[in-house]
């Protein structure tokens, strides 16, 4: 086993125990040997502290962050920074203290004033996330002397997504702790101060931490948990709230480490640089690890086996900063964070020429990756890792750094950087035994100039898709500047950092001047060359990015030399100046129209305090019973493939393998489906798609698990894949059945008749989207009474859809079935049928062995086996008037159904339903099919087609205001819909609010002035343009299959005068239950906090609908009125004898008069039913109407995009939770953002031959970008029509949820406009497709410019999936 060994005494000879310790939120932990491959999440949810979440387990979401202390005795003080808990193994805070968000409050003992600020302002939607950003801001707060900035508190949360909230109350909600003086922590002024003191963040008192003290006050107070309320958020508690620097730990000498983990793994933390040389002597092969933020993914997702890791953070020799006179020595084991703290540093206070390179990586550092990471990863890991798009490696050579490289024996070697990175795939020149010591960088030349670039899919915690770093020296020669000195370096053009050495050659000795420019483009188009089939895709993007960057370097540089500059038009600098990004700022404007006590008010979410404090509890974190297994899925490796044989006899002997489960195992049906059974829960001859369910494996742990489904073999027989919808159209595979036509007027005559003045024809493809829900699927299956019933918790928004599943494959009556839900961690339409068969699937093992078991999928599987949103392609044919006035539309729709049908029918019926947004269209005819294809069924998603259709018919808007030189919002309001419409499937336009949404809208964003504002700087700037648009949408309510639209409640009154409800509705973050619990409590007339919400359970409401289609609030908030109203109804003979003075007094009377004081309420939605035969009917009960406006700014040099502004009204009648509603609106139209221009799916298809076949490529947060902080509008409005109340809804309400999602296609359509302006530059004016995502590659080579004209032509059309 281990050991522990004393390496010397320090100044303070103290004894110390021998053994690993770690102090968790004020608790001493041993740790025992053993343990070496658990990261830090896996231990802290071992025992008990659930609060830290698993997002995504490779440190890209920030669900699982902590703050971690520990005492540095060289600067004699105390760290305390934000780290990703998934990645940190376990040793690595072996003497530190971590502070989980159990730490800062809890609902008993009171809530730190960050958690009190995040609850009270709508901050907290699903709270999967939230104890992540709790701690991200705690981290900030605690390592600041002073109060942070703005800027400081959104870049802080760049590590940290959320999918429900739209970010924009959580930066409100933290936005109070920026003060610009100390008063925040004590009410103490500055000016009353001893000398040499400040304000310490810790304990908020007078301290003298900053000057190194060790016993100061910075430790904290005794008194740490004294229960307060925190209605202000002034910050004048702290101390009681702050967990102190434990004082074992200050004395504690440190030690060295051999430790060992799972599978002979030994892990080793030397403390000095000598004895980390001796273990790399021993062990070559080791990997030297600081952070683990490259070796946690390589061994956890790339399943690379090291056996031995070193740990080198506390080796005094590889943790140097130091400014020279020279230059920079920097450690290889000093962390990012710490490099760009000191680079800041040096800069401030060196002269501006010195330190170029600084600031470039200053810049470059601020795009690395997340907080979280930074405060983690080394520079040295980084370097050595030599990853082909390593953001500071073209840097590093660029600047002419000097590696300095050390052997076992102490020899040390000098090495330049641009030596250091040999050809091929991650490769350096580190012989055996050699590792990386420091590295030295070089202050700069005067008129030497150094500059970073990098474009990716999402500026913040994002790899790069290419980067460079150059630099050139200049020198006057005969009035003119010429080259001395060059360096080009590129990233991700090829295996590993490029130079660009015929491009440098061509530089030096030549003049800077237009000439060398035009020239130099030339050179380096031949310099850098990328392969058609390289890895990675975007060729011609990449290829042009290439060219961009030196563009701009050159516009850069010439505009630091005022001889220079002069010739350069005003215009072009605007390739030079980056975005100045404000804080982002908000309005929401509603009024608050009370009925009774509760219904109408802006309450705080109910599980918000449990969500801040980490205490609300999702499937995961639900403890497992002693004899619990682990389940793991035994997936198809091939798109369409034969079985031809199972082999398990390596997992049989796989480390804690108890049994796999095979088609034959079923003891029900092996045929599952939500609409046709049409899947299999486990494949039996055929698999259709990589992803497929083959079987499951249990075992004693979920890593166990997961190693013994890998060693599950499977010979298989490929046969041909369908890997797009043009495959399935030109191979005409559809699912059965699926054709569907609706029709209006006569589209045919309409077109011959002559009356269409133009006629146009076109193609719109979109792609799908993953929701990306915080909480991975997750269900924990367990038999009771000897294995009669089954019992279970799931993560679904249809627990009745997971009791059919599991009682049909084990073959047992449904009334043996129980499935519980209290709430679950986004699910966005991902967890109304996909989640099912995950269930189904461990219930199998759960049922045979009868004992519990657990399966919580990995976000890669995640993403991988559960469907996304559809993608579309739709062919359309427009006849319209030269007044812009639509006559008739043909439409083909086709969506890509995946291998099963699912729900894509009644997705593709709801985007013909919507084809037709708000434009009134006497003509139409649309026709629409599900295509089958070999992926992963895709599912229902926010919008359920609506989106799709829509988006459709904006497309061929916009192209008609293009044909007639019109602006596209004028061409929408002439089509407008009125009152009284008969819409193409026959329902009647009633109660139409369009008309003064849109006029609302108008007149809030000053549209005409927008127009002449965004026109003049389109003029003045050649290289950024701006765009606006304006975009309405109507959604329908109801779900589209009548049966659906049902629901159930069970209301309960207590002798104390408390009500519990119980519903067939999941909250997911919706805020279903308070507006649930609202209703309760105005029906009653009784306080919010009298009404508690149970968990949904299908033993208590039956048959429920899936918590889906917008229609949740209306449904069960109808059922719940109904419940209510019955026991106000058995109440009223005792009402009307007396008064009482309260609601219990009253209950008491009713209960001593055996009045029965609970009830079972119901509803069904009226007034509607759709018949396909006829295809004419009502298939909504009521629409809900928005519009938004949306200015954007586009970088058309690289493609990259700001959304200035958005401003979106909506008509949700009198909401029923204004504040909640809102939440919904922003954080839709945020995910619809998302989907309109930042979220990609690339799968193994005929566009992408580089990802193997069928296989989906962007499998995680790494590849896969969903918005982040730095993607809100920096003006995000959000206002409510005002006097309009619906009379098809409870208490005149509207429904919310999936309505605001279209409305982010204003941001496609502004976009879209910016790139005309682009475009108008180089004299085209026609009109031109652009996919989505309007990513950056889409965006950039749409821009047509002198530099892509030798790459593409005009109607150049980046691939895309479909």
């Amino acid at each position: 086993m281990g050991s522990l060994k004393t390496e010397e005494k320090g100044e303070h000879d103290v004894k110390v125990l021998n053994e690993a310790i770690v102090y968790v939120n004020g608790v001493r932990r041993v740790l025992p040997d053993g343990l070496a491959h658990l990261t830090l999440l896996e231990y802290l949810r071992d025992i008990g502290l659930t609060g830290t979440k698993l997002g995504c387990g490779e440190g890209g979401c920030g669900a699982c962050t902590v703050m971690v202390s520990h005492y540095d005795r060289q600067l004699r003080k105390c760290s305390h920074y934000a780290i990703n808990a998934c990645l940190a193994p376990l040793y690595s805070v072996e003497g530190m203290h971590v502070i989980t968000v159990e730490g800062l409050g809890s609902c008993k003992r009171g809530l730190h004033p960050v958690q009190e600020s995040l609850a009270g302002t709508h901050g907290s939607q699903c709270g999967f996330c939230t104890p992540g950003f709790v701690m991200s801001m705690y981290a900030l707060l605690r390592s600041s002397q002073t109060p942070p900035s703005e800027e400081q508190i959104e870049e802080c949360l760049a590590g940290n997504l959320c999918r429900c909230t739209g970010y924009r109350p959580i930066l409100d909600a933290f936005r109070v702790f920026a003060k610009t003086s100390n008063d925040l922590y004590t009410g103490v002024s500055s000016l009353s101060l001893e000398e040499g003191k400040s304000v310490c963040p810790s304990t908020g008192k007078p301290c003298s931490c900053n000057l190194n003290n060790v016993n100061d006050k910075c430790m904290g107070s005794d008194n740490i948990y004294e229960p307060t309320s925190y209605n202000e958020i002034d910050g004048t508690k702290y101390t009681e709230k702050e967990l102190i620097f434990p004082p074992e730990l200050l004395l504690r000498i440190p030690t060295s480490l051999n430790l060992t983990g799972f599978g002979g793994l030994m892990w080793y933390r030397p403390l000095t640089l000598q004895h980390v040389l001796d273990l790399k002597a021993k062990y070559d092969n080791a990997k030297l690890l600081v952070g683990n933020t490259e070796v946690g993914i390589e061994m956890r997702l790339k399943r690379m086996p090291y056996r031995v890791l070193i740990s080198v953070m506390h080796v005094p020799e590889l943790n140097v900063l130091d400014a020279k006179d020279d230059g920079i020595e920097i450690g290889a084991a000093v962390r990012l964070s710490d490099l760009m703290t000191f680079l800041k540093k040096a800069a401030n206070e060196r002269a501006a020429h010195e330190t170029l390179s600084c600031k470039a990586f200053i810049e470059q550092l601020k795009w690395f990756a997340g907080t979280q990471i930074r405060n983690a990863a080394s520079v040295g890991g980084n370097i050595c890792t030599a990853s082909p798009i390593s953001d500071l490696n073209p840097l590093w050579m660029a600047a002419g750094a000097k590696f300095q490289i050390i052997d076992s024996k102490g020899n040390i070697r000098t090495v330049l950087a641009e030596n250091f990175f040999l050809p091929g795939y991650r490769k350096v020149d580190l012989a055996s035994g050699e590792i990386l010591l420091s590295i030295f960088l070089p202050w700069n030349r005067t008129f030497e100039f150094v500059k970073e670039f990098k474009q990716s899919h999402r500026r913040d915690d994002d790899i790069a898709i290419v980067n460079a770093g150059f630099r050139v020296h200049l020198q006057e020669h005969s009035e003119n500047w010429v080259v001395a000195d060059a360096s080009l370096f590129y990233g991700g053009v090829a295996p590993y950092s490029l130079a660009a050495t015929k491009t440098k050659e061509f530089l030096i000795g030549k003049i800077w001047d237009q000439d060398l420019l035009q020239n130099a483009l030339k050179v380096l188009q031949n310099d850098i060359l990328l392969k058609d089939n390289a890895p990675g895709g975007m060729i011609e993007f990449r290829k042009s990015l290439t060219l961009s960057f030196f563009f701009k370097f050159f516009l850069w540089v010439s505009h630091q030399m005022d001889s220079i500059k002069e010739g350069i038009p005003l215009s072009h600098l605007s390739a030079v100046h980056s975005v100045h990004r404000p804080p982002i700022t908000g309005s929401q404007d509603y009024e608050i129209l009370k009925r009774g006590t509760s219904v109408g008010s802006p309450e705080v979410h109910l599980s918000a305090r449990l969500q801040v404090t980490g205490e609300a509890e999702y499937a995961d974190d639900t403890q497992m019973p002693p004899n619990g297994l682990h389940a793991a899925l035994v997936l198809s490796r091939k798109p369409h493939a034969r079985i031809i044989s199972i082999d398990d006899s390596e997992a049989i002997s796989s480390p804690g393998f108890v049994n796999l489960f095979l088609a034959k195992d079923i003891p029900g049906d092996n045929k599952i489906g939500p609409v046709v059974a049409d899947e299999e829960l486990f494949a039996v001859d055929h698999v259709t798609c990589v992803g497929q369910v083959i079987g499951i494996v249990v075992a004693d742990t979920h890593e166990n698990a997961k190693i013994a489904a890998r060693k599950v073999h499977v010979n298989y027989e490929e046969l041909p894949a369908i890997l797009s919808i043009q495959d399935a159209i030109n191979a005409r595979s559809f699912h059965p059945n699926t054709e569907k036509c609706l029709s209006k007027g006569d589209v045919n005559h309409c077109f011959q008749s002559g009356l269409c003045d133009k006629i146009i024809e076109g193609e719109v493809q979109m792609g799908g989207q993953e929701h990306f829900y915080l909480e991975p699927q997750s269900s924990l299956i367990w038999t009771v009474d000897g294995g009669n019933e089954v019992h279970m918790i799931s993560s679904t928004q249809a627990p009745q859809k997971h009791q059919k599943y599991v009682s049909h494959v084990l073959g047992l009556p449904m009334s043996k079935v129980v499935c519980k839900t209290k709430r679950i961690g986004g699910g966005f339409g991902g967890k109304e049928t996909r989640s099912a068969f995950i269930a189904a699937a461990a219930s199998v093992p759960s049922y045979l062995l009868n004992r519990p078991v657990k399966i919580t999928l990995d976000r890669d599987v995640d993403m991988m086996i559960t469907g996304q949103r559809h993608s579309f392609l739709g062919k359309y044919k427009v006849g319209f008037t030269n007044e812009g006035k639509v006559l008739a539309v043909d439409l083909e729709i086709y969506n890509n159904g995946g291998n099963s049908l699912d729900l894509s029918l009644a997705i593709l019926e709801r985007a013909m339903f919507h084809s037709d947004n708000v434009y009134e269209i006497p003509n139409m005819r649309i026709v629409g099919r599900v295509c089958f294809t070999n992926f992963p069924s895709h599912t229902a998603f926010r919008g359920f087609g609506g989106p799709q259709g829509m988006l459709i018919t904006e497309n061929w808007i916009q192209r008609i205001a293009v044909e007639l030189k019109m602006s596209p919002e004028k061409i929408r309001e002439i089509n407008f819909q009125g009152e009284g419409s008969i819409l193409h499937y026959g329902q009647k336009v009633q109660y139409s609010t369009l008309d003064p949404l849109w006029n609302e809208l108008k007149l809030s964003c000053d549209f005409a002035k927008a127009r002449e504002e965004v026109d003049q700087f389109n003029r003045h700037n050649r290289w950024r343009k701006r765009g606006i648009a304006m975009v309405p949408n109507k959604f329908g309510i109801s779900f589209t299959t009548k049966l659906m639209n049902q629901a159930g409640a069970l209301v309960q009154v207590y002798t104390d005068g408390t009500v519990l409800v119980t519903h067939g509705g999941v909250e997911m973050g919706q805020g279903l239950h308070t507006k649930v619990a609202q209703i309760a409590a105005s029906a009653f007339n009784i306080p919010l906090s009298s009404v508690f919400i149970s968990d949904t359970s299908t033993d208590k409401v039956p048959n429920a609908s899936p918590t889906a289609a917008s229609a949740s609030s209306d449904m069960y908030g109808a059922a719940v009125l109904d419940a209510c109203e019955q026991i106000m109804t058995r109440m009223k003979p005792i009402t009307s004898q007396r008064n009482f003075n309260s609601f219990a007094e009253l209950v008491c009377a009713c209960y001593a008069e055996r009045i029965d004081l609970s009830a079972h309420g119901f509803y069904i939605t009226p007034d509607i039913g759709f018949d396909w035969v006829t295809a004419k009917g009502k298939p909504f009960r009521y629409f809900t109407y928005g519009a938004a406006f949306a200015e954007v700014e586009i970088d058309t040099l690289t493609g990259d995009f700001h959304t200035r502004m958005a401003n979106l009204f909506l008509d949700l009648g009198y909401s029923l939770n204004p504040a909640i509603d809102v939440g919904q609106i922003e954080g839709a139209f945020v995910q619809g953002l998302g989907w309109v221009a930042l979220e990609e799916l690339k799968w193994g298809d005929a566009a992408h031959k580089w990802i193997t076949s069928g296989c989906l490529y962007t499998t995680g947060p790494g590849a896969y970008k969903i918005p982040s902080v730095n993607d809100v509008p920096f003006k995000f409005n959000v206002s409510l029509l005002k006097g309009h109340p619906n009379v098809k809804a409870i208490h005149s309400s509207k429904a919310v949820g999936e309505p605001p999602f279209f409305l982010a296609s204003s941001v496609l359509f502004a976009i879209k406009d910016a790139i005309m302006a682009a475009r108008a530059e180089m004299g085209c004016y026609d009109w031109f497709p652009l996919d989505s995502p309007a990513t950056p590659e889409r965006i950039r080579m749409a821009c047509l410019d002198e530099l892509t004209t030798s790459l593409v032509n005009s109607d150049f059309h980046p691939k895309l999936s479909v």
